[in-house]
């Protein structure tokens, strides 16, 4: 049976649900996993290098993002790092949707909302976006994606992305400070380049 794209709202693989460990400062947690959502197997290394290397909580946050939720490592570790700000699992993916509400309940945190992306609320701003986004979807709507989202951080917010270098970390930071962003190369490990990124480009 055809697993279909990890992006797709509808998964038509047979479900076969299982769990995968996720070992990062601040959660360890076994999180379960099901059939055609991203990285089923085991917790992506980039969300684990981005989860590791990425910026301390900042404690006047209030409103989280992570784009492209899947099961939740992203959305759960800044839950459980940012216990007054709430968390919106941003997923397009229906089963994996309904997993990380799963995850998220059976950790008892309560400050996650999970969401489509057509469900978000049109006056939500933004403190800070976390994101191994889903590069695979397209040059094009990865652009349109990334655009609208970074549209919605306050003036003091940014983002934090994680992207393969073979997938175009490069090419999509040229990209986002050719559009007017800041764009700072936090770092780079095996193969992954985290890219911190600001509404507008440091003075």
């Amino acid at each position: 049976m055809r697993v279909g794209h990890y992006f797709s709202e509808n998964v038509d693989a047979e479900s076969r649900p299982g769990s995968v460990e996720l070992r990062v400062p601040g959660l360890t947690a076994t999180l379960t996993t099901d059939r055609g959502v991203f990285s089923a197997d085991q917790v992506d290394a980039g969300s684990r290098f981005l989860l590791i290397d990425g910026p301390a909580p900042v404690p006047t946050d209030r409103v989280i993002v992570d784009l492209g939720a899947g099961y939740g490592p992203i959305a759960l570790t800044q839950a459980t790092l940012n216990p007054d700000a709430m968390i919106w699992a941003v997923e397009v993916n229906e089963r994996a949707r309904s997993l990380t509400e799963l995850n998220a309940k059976a950790l008892g945190l309560t400050n996650v909302t999970v969401v489509h992306p057509n469900d978000v609320p049109s006056h939500l701003t933004v403190d800070r976006i976390w994101s191994n986004p889903p590069i695979r979807i397209g040059k094009k709507a990865l652009h349109q994606l990334l655009d609208f989202w970074l549209g919605r951080l306050n003036r003091e917010g940014s983002a934090h992305l994680v992207v393969q270098k073979n997938l175009g970390a490069d090419s999509l930071a040229t990209w986002l400070e050719g559009e007017g962003y800041g764009v700072e190369r936090r770092g780079s490990h095996r193969g992954y380049r985290l890219l911190d990124v600001r509404p507008e480009p440091a003075s």
